[in-house]
């Protein structure tokens, strides 16, 4: 997992972080000082913003003084809740997993080639050509997701036990690329484990601080939840890095994003 701080992640971070708590849209001149504070500067605020209006994410309006401001669409609002199911959340185990059969004709194939991109980008494992599987616990976010971008004219769902024939965890080692998850997870860690090794030693952060350090730690983690979708704990190899990475953020999150909401209602 490259770290990959854009501008245009940053904003989207903020939004599902504390955007959300504004009453009102957000006005540019709080975008720009609070995007300020994690190092992007007003120019790439607002090119960021434009191209996140193109794509739908954020809407033009004004804010209670009249200036300019960003509110969020219905469609990102509804990403963003979907997102925090995955950040915040701890995965509702089962033995039930999701499975998607899709068949998109060759005269549609850029609808396969995003298909399959959304698919994996929700956590999927690839089990064949056209067959797709994840955890059962996603499969109202994958509804949401199918009919946002509409592709359920393409796809079935259907939900079930696997019943063989070789081992379950044999078959999720092949389903899901787990030294590349395993991978995602050490990086966060390497990056991020001795910010938290920081704080519980030393003084507590100012609301800037807090807010900035939350902001990166947030924009990282987001990600990762996505790429490993919450497989069941005895399917995974017993160093899996995983849960030491969940209780990182988990840490993270408790020590830094309220005082940091603190710099942002500044």
């Amino acid at each position: 997992m490259v770290e990959q701080h854009t501008p245009r992640s940053l904003i989207v971070t903020f939004y599902g972080a504390y955007g959300r708590a504004f009453e009102g849209p957000v006005p540019v001149s709080a975008l720009v000082r609070l995007l300020g504070a994690a190092g992007v500067d007003a120019p790439s605020v607002r090119s960021s913003v434009s191209r996140l209006k193109r794509r739908g994410f954020l809407l033009p309006a004004r804010a209670a003084d009249g200036s300019a401001a960003y509110g969020l669409s219905d469609e990102a609002r509804q990403l963003l809740e979907d997102g925090d199911r995955r950040i915040y959340g701890s995965p509702r185990l089962s033995d039930e997993w999701l499975v998607a059969v899709f068949s998109v004709p060759e005269q549609e194939r850029s609808k396969r080639h995003l298909l399959r991109s959304r698919l994996a980008g929700l956590g999927f494992g690839a089990v064949a050509p056209g067959v797709w599987i994840a955890p059962a616990r996603l499969a109202e976010e994958t509804a949401h997701t199918l009919e946002r971008l509409r592709l359920t004219a393409y796809v079935e769902l259907f939900r079930g036990g696997h019943l063989g024939f070789a081992p379950t965890a044999e078959a999720v080692a092949r389903w899901w690329d787990l030294a590349a998850l395993a991978k995602q997870h050490e990086e966060f860690l390497d990056r991020h484990e001795p910010v938290l090794r920081a704080l519980q030693s030393g003084p507590d952060p100012t609301p800037e601080e807090a807010y900035r350090g939350y902001l990166l730690a947030l924009d990282s983690w987001r990600r990762l939840p996505y790429a490993d979708p919450g497989l069941p704990r005895e399917l995974l190899p017993s160093d899996w890095p995983g849960d030491r990475s969940a209780a990182v953020f988990a840490e993270l999150n408790a020590r830094l994003r309220d005082t940091g909401a603190r710099f942002v209602d500044a």
